[in-house]
């Protein structure tokens, strides 16, 4: 007995060695206990909750009584190219962060936004300057979606319903969403964590971290992770940066993924910087975002869409041009799209 007991105690011992600095059943470092994710980037902060408060405010204050107004360049789309069988290779600008992909035979949309506002109700939250690139009616049938973060300008009721019940996709989100989808009848969704990935029909849609936050009330803020996607196919490989600040993730997810043939970044909302800062790129942070993912050209987005922040709404293309320049980078690898323009890829 007394051996067999030793030889139990040896074989704990092994176990436990070889599972040293395993942390099996650890949260991962974005995770927070007792729920919730939080930002991985040590000098990431944000302003009190009374200043983000106050601007939210004024802002909605300022678009009640004295709307802005702004027309972004656009082209006539009827989408009946992106409608052809088999679908072409192209990428179709929408508006804000909503672009229309199309890559090996599939049609995905990221963060689908039709409404005339980005907010809770129909008449509360940003308005919409300009009218969609793509008539909702016009859209290819659409076989995936994937969603970066829960925020009203990205995350729309309305579109993933009327999507859900037109086209039925796959929706991917980030950890957290897919009980929200669910509850408002969407059943066909998958949640995924950062680095976790997901194959369909041959693409594979890995989820990547990026900086921001999550909030649609008071009560939810980072109940729900934020993410940005890299949509990887046979021969093309797009990454999807949704929003985000700018942060070391970017070179990682260029080294970990790339070589990119196309990232397309947000290149507004980024004043005022005391609020802005570390969850929105300037238009030069995201040139330099581009730089460190080694992609071959850059789609600017989330921009011209809806008045969300300070800055002159013609303005980021403006300074992403200049910066551009002064990087002596080629001016055909930038992608300033108009609204509705389709670029093949």
């Amino acid at each position: 007995m007394p051996l067999r007991v030793a030889a139990l105690v040896l074989l704990l011992v092994i176990v436990a060695c070889a599972s040293a600095g395993t942390e099996v059943g650890a949260l991962p470092a974005h995770h927070v206990p007792g729920g919730g994710f939080r930002n991985l980037n040590p000098a990431f902060s944000r302003t009190s909750a009374w200043t983000r408060w106050a601007f939210i405010g004024r802002r909605t204050w300022e678009g009640l009584t004295a709307p802005r107004v702004f027309d972004a360049p656009r082209v006539a789309n009827d989408g009946a190219a992106l409608r052809a069988t088999p679908p072409t290779t192209a990428i179709a600008w929408i508006g804000h962060a909503t672009l229309l992909v199309q890559m090996d035979g599939l049609s995905i949309l990221t963060d689908p936004q039709w409404s005339d506002r980005a907010g809770p109700t129909s008449f509360i939250g940003a308005r919409r300057l300009s009218p969609p690139g793509l008539a909702f009616e016009s859209l290819p049938r659409i076989d995936v979606v994937v969603i970066s973060h829960d925020h009203y300008d990205h995350l729309d009721l309305p579109t993933v319903q009327r999507l859900a019940a037109t086209h039925d996709p796959l929706f991917l989100v980030p950890l957290g969403l897919a009980g929200w989808f669910r509850d408002n009848g969407m059943p066909h969704v998958e949640e995924l964590d950062w680095w976790h990935e997901r194959e369909h029909r041959g693409v594979r849609f890995v989820c990547v971290p990026a900086q921001h936050f999550a909030q649609r009330s008071l009560w939810d803020a980072n109940k729900r992770l934020w993410a940005s996607w890299a949509i990887l196919g046979r021969e093309r490989r797009l990454y999807f940066g949704g929003d985000t600040g700018y942060f070391d993730g970017f070179a990682e997810a260029g080294r970990r993924l790339g070589p990119f043939d196309v990232a397309a970044l947000a290149i507004g909302a980024y004043m005022p910087a005391s609020i802005m800062k570390w969850v929105h790129t300037t238009p030069e942070e995201a040139v330099q975002a581009f730089v460190d993912l080694g992609a071959r050209r850059m789609l600017a987005m989330h921009w011209g869409t809806f008045d969300l922040a300070d800055e002159p709404l013609g303005e980021p293309p403006l300074r992403m041009r200049a910066d551009w320049e002064r990087r002596g980078l080629d001016p055909e690898r930038a992608w300033i799209l108009a609204l509705g323009e389709t670029r093949a890829w």
